[in-house]
């Protein structure tokens, strides 16, 4: 989808830092250490006290019993969706290519608005409906089916690839400590790992939920900080705006240096990626945590109200840090956000910014791991046949797995991590988008149209065609075309079919 850009791709800047090099090893004092580890033990302490709450029931562990407030599972989905890679990613982005890069957030947001409108109040009436609390049993069970191979791969393609995002978050946290505080490689994996197994274990995605939303405060506090403290330290806004157009002629352009075509299609990428939302087992499974479908707008207006903040707050923190550390050769520019708190904020809340990066990363972390949990014990299991206790044990060896994943074989977790959301909005999606149309597909044609997603997926990327477009949006596109093509009578569910009860 995107151009070469000061000899790298955008994609080399979206995902995270994983693969980042670390040219400098950034030292802070034990005041940064403390503030740091305070926040750190807040969250755990956060996420314990939801037992307080807790049901000792499965729907209780996996979706809060479908009482969680609107606010709250707003918090929780914005911290969810928006890991490290806003925090590294987007502001090395914004670093290398200017304004420009606000097109990734104006696509991604409306295609996340339009996949809300379309599907989430569906979903979440279906799961209540069917008292359904894993992605794969969504969509086995949509039109009252039981679709037992279609809930077993979708269970599959949801513990592979989101295990493997759950190891790398683990490392994406390691590799901070180990840069800014010059810990062991493995420490902070070791840490966000037992961190995370402490509070999910205890409370499951009650306190996922109530840990995101913290986390998604400091994230917020964090960024805003920074961005204040970048703006004053720079002057007036009219000195910083002309010091901002003589980075590079085409640093502060609105669109990107490319086609009319080329331009349409690099927008329209990212509307598809964004509404690759409805794929992401570990976002969705905040609406099914809601507390009454009827309250999807009051979510909505939280959600979006945080999301589109935080990424501005995201995109001037990149801007700025241009005219921070001018020097963009000495260094890699995914790590200017660390080098900015260092530059410019006291040590205590150089920490805290810290706290704010490590917890993007574990709040992302815990929804992966339960959204596994889920799909471990109630897809690829015999339905109804795991209790309570046996599910959150589950959680425990998907926690030591992602572990081990990511202590000792982390260059393959990275490279599915690339592809994680897009390759589950592939096979998800178009599925998804059936169903809240009011089609009834069968579990053949259902199962076609997600091998057809993940296919065509995998061959534009290898292709090279995402030098031209994200592979999400002809993944999606041929997916549902497939659709139509289907023989009848494997296509739809008879008219006389009867919905289990």
């Amino acid at each position: 989808m995107f151009a070469k850009l000061s000899g790298k791709k955008m994609y080399d800047f979206i995902p995270l830092f994983y693969g980042a090099a670390a040219p400098q090893s950034v030292k802070f004092n034990t005041m940064a250490m403390t503030s740091f580890l305070i926040c750190m033990l807040l969250f755990v302490a956060i996420g314990a006290a939801s037992m307080m709450k807790r049901k000792t029931t499965t729907t209780d562990y996996l979706v809060a019993g479908r009482d969680v407030s609107p606010w709250l599972a707003a918090l929780s989905a914005v911290a969810t969706n928006n890991s490290g890679y806003m925090f590294i990613g987007m502001i090395g982005l914004t670093y290398t290519i200017g304004l420009s890069s606000i097109w990734l957030m104006l696509g991604w947001i409306l295609g996340d608005f339009l996949a809300s409108l379309l599907m989430m109040k569906k979903l979440r009436l279906v799961s209540e409906k069917y008292d359904l609390h894993s992605f794969g049993s969504l969509l086995a069970a949509w039109n009252g089916t039981h679709f037992d191979r279609l809930r077993q791969m979708t269970g599959l393609l949801t513990i592979v690839f989101l295990g493997a995002y759950a190891a790398a978050q683990f490392t994406a946290g390691s590799k901070a400590l180990h840069l800014l505080f010059g810990w062991d490689i493995g420490v902070g994996a070791l840490m966000g790992a037992l961190m995370v197994l402490i509070y999910s274990y205890s409370g499951g995605i009650r306190a996922s939920i109530w840990t995101d939303a913290a986390q998604s405060l400091v994230m917020m506090v964090a960024m805003v900080v920074l961005m204040i403290d970048a703006a004053s330290s720079l002057g007036s806004m009219v000195e910083i705006h002309v010091a901002l157009n003589a980075v590079t002629p085409t640093f502060m352009d609105w669109m990107p240096d490319r086609s009319a075509v080329g331009i349409l299609l690099f927008i329209v990428g990212w509307v598809f990626a964004g509404f690759g939302v409805a794929g992401q087992p570990h976002i969705v499974v905040r609406y099914m945590a809601l507390d009454h479908a009827d309250n999807i707008q009051q979510f909505r207006y939280w959600y979006y109200s945080w999301f589109i903040t935080f990424y501005l707050a995201t995109i001037a923190v990149g801007l700025l840090s241009r005219l921070i550390l001018p020097d963009a050769g000495s260094f890699d520019a995914e790590l200017a956000l660390p080098m900015m708190a260092q530059q410019l904020l006291p040590e205590a809340m150089v920490g805290f910014v810290l706290a704010g990066l490590f917890a993007a990363t574990m709040s992302t972390a815990d929804s992966l791991i339960l959204s596994c949990s889920a799909s471990l014990s109630r897809d690829l299991m015999p339905e109804k046949s795991v209790g309570y206790h046996a599910t959150k044990g589950m959680t425990a060896i998907v926690v030591l797995v992602a572990l081990w994943l990511s202590l000792s074989s982390e260059q393959s977790v990275f490279a599915l991590v690339l592809i994680a959301w897009g390759l589950l909005a592939a096979a998800f999606v178009p599925l998804l988008m059936l169903y809240a149309l009011n089609y009834q597909p069968t579990e053949i044609s259902a199962i076609l149209v997600m091998v057809t997603g993940v296919a065509v997926f995998f061959i534009w990327r290898m292709s090279g065609g995402s030098e031209l477009v994200y592979e999400l949006m002809p993944a999606m596109i041929a997916a549902l075309a497939i659709y139509p093509l289907i023989p009848s009578r494997f296509r739809s569910l008879a008219p006389g079919f009867s919905k289990r009860n």
